[in-house]
């Protein structure tokens, strides 16, 4: 089982550079970023952990940008969005940044994916609320389309664009591993319907193992599993590879740079202890 970070990247946190670098030096195998464009100020969409919303959500980077840049500074973890919010992205403009960043990175790119919840955050995109899961299929289908084709053309209710050509390709054939985020019915039926992995959040141990049992069964396969935001609880990580997560991200809270490295010094002295 691989550890990863996953993390808000602030403007007043650690810097991307030094993350990622400090990431990679303590062996850790993946940087996992979140995604929101901007938080509407009048927001009725209640946070999916409950509470308040954290501060964290109102600052966050660009993660294309945040990946490229982690990829200039970094040869080893995987890049990986967690998740882009696809039902607020032109696909065609999200094909040829994941694909550049896979490149730039020598086949690193993982693309973690999902339908959001701040239905104030994706109305302003143009988004409509009720046919958001419709939406993000079209266009994981349509951004595979980009990917591993050429001329490349898709033709469905919500996108649509004739014959055309796009490059970089990926370097990852046929195309970066897809991961769908989601905690539903509807996820597990997505996640069958893109032969993608599934993203989870660090949910309840009986509900993980519901949602897998569901996409197991469905799809006849071993889907592939990972996490955002795992807590830093050996006995948690042990019960998720038992379920058969193979990647696991740790959530490093937003902090300034030297209580970040601190944090990943304890996170790698716990993962080393771990695997004995």
């Amino acid at each position: 089982m691989k550890f990863g970070i996953a993390t808000f990247v602030n403007d007043d946190t650690i810097d991307t550079l030094s993350l990622a670098r400090a990431i990679e030096e303590r062996g850790f195998a993946s940087l996992v970023i979140a995604e929101h464009t901007h938080i509407p100020a009048s927001r009725e969409s209640a946070y999916p952990m409950g509470g308040e919303l954290p501060s964290i959500y109102y600052r966050t980077l660009d993660p294309f940008v945040t990946l490229a840049a982690a990829a200039a500074v970094t040869s080893s973890i995987e890049l990986f969005t967690g998740i882009a919010l696809l039902i607020q992205r032109d696909p065609i403009t999200t094909a040829k940044e994941a694909a550049s960043i896979d490149l730039i990175s020598g086949g690193r790119f993982v693309f973690g994916v999902g339908a959001g919840w701040n239905i104030e955050e994706l109305r302003d995109h143009g988004t409509d609320p009720k046919t958001r899961g419709a939406l993000l299929d079209e266009r994981i289908e349509a951004i595979k389309a980009l990917w591993t084709t050429e001329p490349a053309e898709y033709h469905g209710k919500y996108v649509d664009f004739d014959a055309s050509y796009q490059r970089p390709k990926p370097v990852q054939k046929p195309h970066p591993p897809i991961f769908i985020g989601g905690d539903s019915d509807a996820t597990v039926k997505r996640v069958i319907r893109h032969d993608a992995g599934w993203l989870s959040n660090p949910l309840p141990l009986e509900r993980l193992r519901h949602r897998i049992d569901q996409m197991r069964e469905g799809s006849g396969r071993d889907v592939p599993l990972a996490m955002f935001g795992t807590p830093t609880d050996p006995d948690y990580w042990r019960a998720a590879e038992g379920l058969g997560f193979e990647r696991l991200a740790l959530l490093l809270p937003s902090r300034p740079l030297d209580e970040s490295l601190r944090l990943l010094d304890d996170f790698a002295a716990k993962v080393d202890s771990y695997r004995g």
